[in-house]
């Protein structure tokens, strides 16, 4: 059985489990084991959400028997008020959250496939009733002045000795800037975008850009080196304040 195959089977086993314990609706897989499974493989996890009946979500959270009685549990923790980070023994990772449907109805979250349903629920359940659009993204004048503005944050706080708060602010704020400024750049090449997190599988979206990412975010002890090859690149494609761009090449130089 190959990892993808395994996982699957996995999933059906936590419906089945789920279906057999009672004052349930449904087990929604998202992600690669949602709408997208073409991309699931071996480094894949299992994201779903259970749907329980009004008043049950307590029990469901805090009794996980549906869970390890399908395979032995060696790792979790509540990461969130409405879900568990849970690991099997056989090394399948699972992230998900017990919903009951007026919650459901309040939460934006990419569409899912419903795994496992009890008869008379609507496969409408795996589908967002808020999209994940959310807040609006920012236009590029913004993107163009938090990056700046972080990568000064950032040098001062490396001149202060504070690196580790330094390379977030560089590595981190700045270039997720940086990354949203990019994709005007570049053609996005086929690959399912995250509504949710842009960084991920950036790498397929925008192939060229991210050929440049090892000396945007070269690491710890080279936040410096990181800040100018970012403002380099804004600089070459963005009009930039130049009095901005003095102080940080001056924070930069610094020694």
């Amino acid at each position: 059985m190959t990892p993808p195959q395994r996982l699957l089977e996995r999933l059906e086993a936590i419906g089945r489990s789920l279906q057999a314990s009672g004052h349930t609706l449904a087990l929604i897989g998202l992600g690669s084991v949602g709408l997208e499974r073409d991309r699931l493989d071996e480094h894949s996890d299992l994201d779903f959400f259970a749907l329980v009946e009004p008043g049950q979500k307590a029990r469901y959270l805090q009794d996980l028997s549906w869970l390890s009685d399908v395979a032995p549990v060696v790792f979790l923790f509540p990461n969130t008020a409405d879900g568990y980070k849970l690991l099997y023994a056989d090394g399948i990772f699972c992230e998900f959250a017990v919903f009951e449907p007026q919650e459901l109805e309040q939460i934006p979250f990419a569409a899912g496939q419903v795994v496992w349903s009890r008869a008379g629920v609507d496969a409408s359940v795996a589908t967002p009733t808020r999209r994940a659009m959310g807040v609006a993204r920012p236009g590029m004048e913004w993107n163009l002045g938090e990056a700046l503005t972080n990568l000064y944050v950032g040098l001062k706080r490396y001149r202060r000795g504070e690196k580790l708060s330094a390379m977030r602010f560089v590595q981190g704020f700045a270039l997720d800037r940086v990354l949203e400024l990019a994709s005007v750049l570049e053609t996005e090449q086929p690959a399912r975008r995250d509504p949710f997190n842009n960084e991920r599988r950036l790498e397929q979206r925008f192939p060229r850009f991210s050929a440049r990412l090892p000396e945007l975010a070269q690491g710890y002890e080279r936040t410096p080196e990181s800040a100018l090859a970012q403002l380099a690149f804004l600089e070459q494609h963005f009009e930039v304040n130049a009095a901005m761009a003095r102080e940080i090449r001056a924070l930069a130089a610094l020694r």
